[in-house]
C-alpha cells in the first residue's frame, strides 16, 4: 500500500508573512482551500483561513494579522488516522506538514486523504460488516477482536461509527468467519446488533414466532 507521505504536495507555494493580502485574496478566490500555511523565512508560522482574508485590509501584509493564524499541522511520521482527526478538529480540508525538526515540507488535502482511504484493505478487500452497539464504560476493542477471532473471523478493522455520553456504535469489518456464530456471540456479550442480516437466526426465529403469533389471533 502507498505511503500517506507520498500524498504531500507542494503544488503551491506557502504564502510568505509579508505578502500583499490583496494577492492572498486573489489565491483564495482562484482555489477552494478553507486554509493555507504561512512561513516566515521558511518556517511555518500557522494558517490563515480564506473566511478570514475577507476582512482583512488589502493594503496591509499577511504578517499584521498574524493573531488570527491558526496553528494546527500534521508530522511526516503520522498514520493516516491522526491526519484524518487533525483535518475533521480543524474543519479544514488543507493540513501543512512539518518534518521531526518543525521544517515546513509540503501539505496534505482531504481529497487525497480519502482516496488513501479508499485504498486500505477496510473498503478495498471484499468482506462483511457488523454493527453494534454497547455501553461506553462497557466497550472494548480487545473484547470486539476476540469475539471475532473465536468463531475463527479474520478482522479486517473497526472504527467508531456513533457515540454519546452512554453508548457507543461500532463498525466492524470482517473477511472471514460463520457471520450468524459471531452475532450471536456479540449478544452473549451484552451488545447490541444495529445491523441487519438474513443469516441471523435470533431475529429469523423472533419474526417466525411472530407470524406464528398473527396467524393464530387471526383465527
Amino acid at each position: 500500500m502507498t505511503e500517506i507521505t507520498n500524498y504531500i504536495t507542494n503544488d503551491f507555494k506557502a504564502i510568505d508573512s509579508q505578502e500583499n493580502i490583496a494577492v492572498v485574496h486573489d489565491f483564495f478566490d482562484e482555489l477552494t482551500f478553507s486554509h493555507f500555511p504561512v512561513v516566515e523565512e521558511e518556517v511555518y508560522i500557522g494558517s490563515i483561513a480564506s473566511e478570514d482574508i475577507e476582512t482583512f485590509s488589502t493594503d496591509k501584509k499577511i504578517i499584521d494579522y498574524r493573531y488570527s493564524f491558526e496553528k494546527f499541522y500534521a508530522r511526516t511520521n503520522m498514520i493516516w488516522l491522526d491526519v484524518l482527526e487533525i483535518f475533521a478538529k480543524n474543519h479544514t480540508n488543507l493540513v501543512p506538514v512539518l518534518d521531526e525538526s518543525n521544517k515546513y515540507v509540503g501539505y496534505y488535502e482531504i481529497s487525497n486523504i480519502v482516496k488513501f482511504f479508499h485504498e486500505t484493505p477496510f473498503l478495498q478487500e471484499t468482506g462483511r460488516i457488523i454493527i453494534v452497539k454497547k455501553r461506553v464504560l462497557d466497550y472494548s476493542i480487545s473484547q470486539v477482536s476476540q469475539i471475532v477471532e473465536s468463531n475463527n473471523g479474520k478482522l479486517l478493522g473497526l472504527f467508531i461509527s456513533d457515540s454519546d455520553p452512554e453508548n457507543i456504535e461500532v463498525t466492524i469489518k470482517l473477511s472471514l468467519g460463520p457471520i450468524n456464530e459471531i452475532i450471536q456471540s456479540f449478544r452473549r456479550y451484552n451488545y447490541e446488533i444495529i445491523s441487519e442480516h438474513p443469516e441471523d437466526n435470533y431475529i429469523n426465529t423472533l419474526k417466525n414466532r411472530s407470524d406464528y403469533l398473527d396467524k393464530y389471533l387471526s383465527i
